[in-house]
């Protein structure tokens, strides 16, 4: 797949969980919860230990998923994600190199940013959509605020999104949202059932 086939591919359902544990295992369990729940994309936090295992057994177990790595900070981190087998790789800040490391080998990049400066930045920079980064401290409006100006923006609010407003932020104009533990944790039962409850309401939402 080409890098605007993934960016279209992953945010195709509005939404995609953010996976961050203890460990590979528990790592690989929540993420395979909610893909066999109906999500189609999952990205693993860099943050987990041993992140980058539980992104190969998730790309050898689920070929047709679209598995991610989040929170890449540098060159380095990004390239063993895509060779780890990452599609997209997140960041909760701007870092130039993790861009430019993704789109060498055909990966999208998603940076975080918080404010219109950091925004445009990113977007000179080459990102194929922008993660607003707490998504938690400011709103809905603010996004519409933003998008009013900045009306290119593809934005992806994460941290702090919840079942209840992610229909909130779509309907500001996010082309999806990134929902970690609000979505994708308490076991694969309590997962799967937030996940078809969401797709529902963003089906709606559209």
């Amino acid at each position: 797949m080409y890098r605007w086939e993934i960016v279209r591919a992953v945010t195709e359902q509005r939404v995609f969980g953010i996976v961050r544990t203890t460990g590979p295992e528990k790592a690989v369990a929540a993420a395979e919860a909610v893909l066999e729940a109906g999500l189609r994309a999952v990205e693993v936090a860099l943050t987990t230990p041993r992140a980058l295992t539980a992104v190969a057994r998730l790309t050898e177990r689920r070929p047709r998923a679209l598995v991610g790595a989040g929170t890449v900070l540098d060159a380095a981190a990004a390239r063993a994600a895509v060779e780890a087998g990452a599609r997209f790789l997140v960041s909760p800040s701007l870092h130039p190199e993790v861009i430019r490391t993704g789109h060498r080998y055909g990966v999208p990049v998603f940076p975080g940013a918080a404010t219109p400066t950091e925004i445009v930045r990113a977007l000179e920079e080459g990102a194929d959509a922008v993660k607003i980064f707490p998504a938690s401290v400011v709103s809905p409006s603010w996004l519409r605020d933003v998008r009013a100006a900045l009306p290119q923006v593809p934005a992806i609010p994460t941290g702090g999104v919840t079942i209840d407003d992610a229909p909130e932020w779509i309907a500001a104009g996010a082309v999806a949202c990134g929902m970690g533990s609000a979505l994708t944790s308490g076991g694969a039962r309590a997962a799967g059932e937030r996940v078809t409850a969401l797709l529902a309401r963003l089906a709606q939402a559209r």
